[in-house]
């Protein structure tokens, strides 16, 4: 599966963005999509997943302020982020997770100057 992230960009703090992660190849396989981010100097870390169902968690830094969806007829998935704050700062990836495996999407960065 092959993943393409987009949407990233500079907004200030309060402000809104949208990230899109378009899938191709054998998207029949995937089971969950996921967006995660990495903040300089620190770990990957989880930000939100949606399962085939429509099934969504959320990490609780973003719980109320994020919401994921997906466009099954599209291929694509969303990373709708609102009120956002300086910490949201990062490069934001999404991923596919398969029974064979999972696949990762080329980083997209986000920055939220206070």
């Amino acid at each position: 599966v092959q993943l393409q992230a987009s949407g990233g960009g500079s907004v200030q703090a309060g402000g809104s963005l949208r990230l899109s992660c378009a899938a191709s190849g054998r998207i029949f396989s995937i089971n969950v999509m996921g967006w995660y981010r990495q903040a300089p100097g620190k770990s990957r870390e989880w930000v939100a997943s949606i399962s085939n169902e429509g099934s969504t968690g959320y990490a609780s830094s973003v719980k109320g302020r994020f919401t994921i969806s997906r466009d099954n007829a599209k291929n694509t998935v969303y990373l709708q982020m609102n009120s956002m704050k300086p910490e949201d700062t990062a490069v934001y990836y999404c991923n596919a997770v398969r029974v064979a495996g999972v696949d990762w999407g080329q980083g997209t960065q986000v920055t939220v100057s206070s």
